[in-house]
């Protein structure tokens, strides 16, 4: 059987093809103005790199925020159900999933693959990888340089905003007080670690984790988040398509 799924993200669309379980192509794209073009897109890709003819794929899953406007989709399911049945695939022990995106973070509770509780945050940017990406150009550094400039720090400022625009004038404030660059983005993910690991101690995540999203790729945001939470991190070599991955592990469950 195989089976597509497609997380259309508020930054970046996804797209995995599964055959007889088995991941046989995947794609991270960035999503554009027009959501249904961007998963169309990155479902072209997919089913060219695997040779896979459109017809021979038995359903077509889609989740994340944009999942209603791929009209093409057999079915939509949420993006937690999704992440959860994507982590479980590469990580059968994992209990607890913590998720930063573009623009919302999430925390999972899981047992067996399975949602117990989560908690999310999509009212603002703070913690998300819209945050890094503004501190970052505040900072005069790109965003992949980020996580690397934090680890350097040996005193990381103290950040007291979480507010994207007032965190954007703390950072050029701190900057004006001599500052080093390293000792603020060190500031900046560590006071985004504290934020989610507040997130996860509420609904008892402690042990087992596996950590998803784009700013998964951030080391610095590991590292801090993992000595916030006193235990190691699983992630992904791909991290961002665990939602893709689950929405086409739905079509075969």
């Amino acid at each position: 059987m195989i089976s597509a799924g497609i997380d259309s993200g508020s930054a970046t669309t996804k797209a995995v093809l599964l055959n007889d379980v088995k991941i046989v192509a995947s794609v991270v794209l960035p999503t554009t103005f027009d959501l249904l073009s961007a998963a169309e897109n990155a479902y072209k890709i997919v089913l060219t790199d695997a040779g896979i003819d459109r017809n021979s794929v038995s359903g077509v899953y889609a989740t994340g925020y944009g999942r209603n406007s791929i009209k093409f989709a057999d079915k939509t399911i949420s993006e937690i159900t999704a992440h959860a049945m994507g982590v479980h695939y590469l990580y059968p022990d994992v209990s607890g999933i913590i998720d930063i995106g573009g623009q919302d973070s999430k925390v999972i509770l899981v047992n067996d693959g399975r949602v117990t509780d989560f908690l999310m945050n999509d009212k603002c940017a703070a913690g998300t990888g819209k945050f890094l990406e503004y501190t970052a150009k505040a900072l005069e550094v790109p965003l992949e340089e980020l996580g690397p400039l934090a680890l350097a720090s040996e005193k990381p400022a103290s950040i007291t905003s979480m507010c994207t625009v007032f965190a954007e004038s703390e950072v050029i404030s701190l900057r004006a007080r001599g500052f080093k660059k390293e000792d603020i983005a060190a500031g900046l993910i560590e006071s985004i670690a504290r934020r989610v690991a507040v997130m996860a101690r509420q609904i008892g995540l402690k042990q087992n984790l596996a950590f998803v999203g784009g700013v998964a790729k951030n080391a610095g945001i590991k590292v801090f988040l993992e000595k916030e939470l006193g235990t190691t991190l699983y992630v992904p070599p791909e991290p961002q398509i665990t939602g893709a991955l689950g929405a086409a592990l739905y079509g075969v469950s």
